[in-house]
């Protein structure tokens, strides 16, 4: 019978390989000469059942199944054809990381990819002299659906290869681990999630099977502090994560639904409201800013941009050419609304003419902004939705320094996140967190059909006791009414 990992046992080096399966290369679009590695923290160690975090603030927390190998005997200077004898066992392990964090790893991935938990192993152990290493499947699971599956027999580096390559300059002791490299299908996960890794051998004899390494998925409680970077995602990331940038557009789409978009489109910003403050979300409204046309209506996805107060020396080294300003106006995308953070500041413009209607030839659903916009009439005319604090001639070089996109942001007094759900009318703008966009919406949709009820009720000349709000007798003629 094959041994299970248990929580105390922690490995003194775990080793990663950055790519090892053709089919990953090809997602890729690179294929590596030789292997290369980085190393994670053994308490990033997590063993079956037990959650992995996602950071709060984050987006783009990634799962990728492989097939960890154990080290059962000291490897110093070993060849590749003597490499497999140091195994002592293999394993399933899920190779979490977050994309928003690797800007500022400079290709450690330590805090990417080393936060607690980030490496599940186990649950058994299969040992090495059981199975053939060129004949081993590794298989993931998300929420249930097979979504990765790969076998041995497409590696670029064998097992052997691996610890004879790392056995030149450093000693593998036992219990030592080397993840082997995933394969493709690692894509992002969500909190709620369900992921699943199985490693075995369906060749060999008994078919020896890891079982499946669960891992649920949470969100942190605690935000990241800005004494640390702080999470930072593009087009690129969003692309890596995802698997492709296909992959990344079609993931926007499940934020925000076709059935949930048309839904948003009937609903009153104040019904949004009144629902995110029973939820204990009091400070969701953009305050501050107005639609430069009247009968505006705005749905999508956030993405942001943050301008920092004018010092002359940094607008000259950030605020010409291909500045965050201009960049975040080519990223932007279909369904997408760019929110900026302005500080309020009513003095200069944020937007024109020119960088607005290439956000509308982008697709993107609307732009907010709580400084000014130039060019208003121009802007209005376009026909896309936009709301700022104010309407201004001078170029954002006055009072701003185009500085950073897709972080987080301030924005008329309330916080933006990438991936944030904007929706706004004539009377404002409510930001809705993507974790409670259906609840919130299948329960607005329901507080306006009963406040349709109570209007024909009003109308019709009774009395709002009881009524307004439902209860009693007016309840259960509401509940007929409905059926």
């Amino acid at each position: 019978m094959n041994s299970e990992l248990t929580a105390s046992q922690r490995p003194g080096k775990i080793i990663a390989v950055h790519i090892n399966y053709r089919s990953r290369a090809e997602q890729r679009g690179r294929t590596p000469e030789h292997p290369s590695y980085f190393l994670k923290p053994s308490t990033s160690v997590g063993h079956s059942g037990s959650p992995v975090e996602r950071p709060l603030g984050t987006e783009l927390l990634a799962f990728e199944g492989e097939i960890a190998l154990i080290i059962g005997h000291e490897a110093r200077c070993v060849s590749p054809g003597d490499g497999w004898s140091h195994v002592r066992a293999v394993t399933a392990a899920n190779d979490f990381g977050v994309y928003d964090l690797r800007y500022a790893d400079k290709g450690s991935n330590l805090r990417s990819k080393g936060g607690d938990g980030f490496t599940p192993l186990g649950p058994a152990l299969i040992p090495a002299e059981a199975v053939d290493p060129a004949a081993l499947r590794v298989r993931t699971w998300l929420n249930g659906d097979l979504v990765q599956e790969g076998d041995t027999g497409e590696l670029f580096f064998s097992f052997g290869q691996l610890v004879a390559d790392l056995s030149q300059l450093l000693t593998l002791e036992p219990g030592d681990t080397i993840l082997t490299g995933t394969p493709a299908g690692a894509s992002v996960t969500q909190p709620g999630d369900i992921v699943e890794v199985e490693v075995d051998a369906p060749d060999a004899e008994g078919a020896p099977s890891t079982g499946r390494l669960v891992t649920p998925v949470i969100e942190a409680t605690v935000p990241l502090a800005d004494y640390g970077a702080l999470p930072r995602v593009d087009d690129q990331q969003r692309a890596e994560a995802w698997g492709s940038a296909e992959a990344a557009d079609r993931a926007d789409n499940r934020v925000l639904s076709g059935e949930t978009r048309a839904a948003l489109d009937t609903l009153a910003i104040a019904t949004l409201s009144a629902q995110l403050r029973k939820r204990g979300l009091d400070n969701v409204s953009v305050d501050g800013v107005r639609p430069l046309a009247s009968g505006t209506r705005v749905v999508g996805v956030a993405r942001t941009l943050r301008y920092l107060p004018l010092r002359e020396d940094l607008f000259a080294a950030h605020g010409g050419g291909l500045n965050a300003q201009k960049r975040a106006i080519e990223a932007v995308g279909p369904g997408e609304v760019l929110v900026m953070e302005a500080r309020g500041e009513r003095t200069a413009g944020t937007i024109g003419d020119i960088l607005a209607l290439r956000a509308q030839m982008n697709g993107a659903a609307g732009i907010v902004t709580d400084g000014g916009v130039r060019d208003s009439a121009a802007v209005a005319s376009l026909g896309l939705p936009v709301y700022a604090a104010a309407e201004h001639p001078a170029v954002l070089g006055r009072r701003h320094v185009p500085w950073e996109s897709d972080v987080t942001i301030a924005c008329g007094g309330t916080t933006v996140q990438p991936g944030d759900v904007i929706v706004g009318d004539d009377d404002g703008l409510v930001v809705i967190p993507p974790h409670l966009l259906e609840e919130v919406v299948a329960d607005a949709v329901e507080q306006e059909r009963q406040e349709e009820f109570i209007t024909e009720q009003v109308r019709a000349g009774h009395g709002i006791e009881g009524l307004y709000p439902l209860s009693g007798a007016w309840l259960e003629a509401y509940r007929e009414w409905k059926e």
